[in-house]
């Protein structure tokens, strides 16, 4: 699909938030085939067109770079703060992020390093440096905000100013949380584990993991049951190229049990 240029698409629905739906085929049973409903077979007809094969060994880094982050989607995004050792103030998104562990709760994101003196992103150094920063969940209301932070400035420009955002001090960590996120984590470096080519040596990017020292939710998101409603959150995702993506319609399906269902899975054995 060409998008073409932005004043070409229809204006933002501001009046169309998520809600909550039956998911796409609520009467599916155990072995019913995908092309069983309408959607499914017309789903199962794309597969006449084949299959395009990729071989990372021999694609281009930058080409495989895209087709990767627009195949793996939506990918949550961490809306990182964090402070250099002199001081300087950095904010950037990085939607290689999501969690780890519950116990200890541990996130990770990930850095790509950058063909530059030490190869390393203002947030990465700073982090291993101080090993201390904040995770922000962005919601559309300010994603062109936080959007504006990952733009390629020196490191002693600070993000926060051009950013519009507020920011808020935190309870563990010197870094400063972002007061419009309604669920933030402060985090320590917990671990840091350099991506390193099984060919060429090179090391290409970082895996941060964060451990989780505090959490603050604002309370206008949680629900009756003290979770974070995904309707109110209303948080952001990147899709693939600067595309970026908002909660549509959200489905519940309930997760199978063997004391359930272990008879009727059994007889299809």
């Amino acid at each position: 699909m060409d998008m073409g240029s932005i004043s070409d698409l229809p204006a933002f629905a501001h009046d169309a938030p998520a809600k909550f739906t039956v998911p796409p085929a609520p009467a599916w049973t155990y072995a019913q085939k995908v092309d069983a409903t309408p959607e499914g077979c017309e789903w199962v007809a794309g597969e006449k067109s084949g299959f395009h094969g990729v071989d990372p060994a021999t694609t281009d880094r930058t080409k495989l770079y895209a087709l990767m982050t627009s195949g793996i989607v939506p990918r949550p995004i961490a809306f990182v703060s964090s402070i250099s050792e002199d001081g300087v103030e950095n904010l950037a998104p990085f939607s290689w992020f999501n969690m780890v562990a519950p116990d200890p709760p541990l996130i990770s994101f990930a850095v790509r390093h950058e063909p530059r003196a030490d190869g390393l992103k203002d947030t990465l150094r700073n982090v291993l440096k101080t090993k201390e920063f904040t995770v922000n969940i962005i919601s559309h209301a300010f994603v062109e905000n936080a959007n504006a932070t990952a733009v390629d400035a020196p490191a002693e420009i600070s993000e926060w100013p051009l950013s519009g955002l507020t920011k808020e001090p935190s309870l563990k960590v010197k870094a400063a949380r972002v007061k419009e996120s309604a669920f933030s984590m402060e985090c320590e470096l917990f671990q840091s584990h350099d991506i390193v080519h099984p060919e060429s040596g090179e090391t290409t990017s970082t895996l941060v993991l964060g451990l989780v020292k505090y959490i603050h939710v604002r309370k206008d998101v949680l629900n009756e049951r003290g979770l974070v409603d995904p309707v109110k959150l209303n948080a952001v995702a990147r899709l693939g190229d600067i595309t970026y993506a908002r909660q549509g319609d959200l489905f519940r399906i309930p997760r199978p049990t063997w004391a359930a269902n272990g008879e009727v899975i059994s007889g299809l054995q």
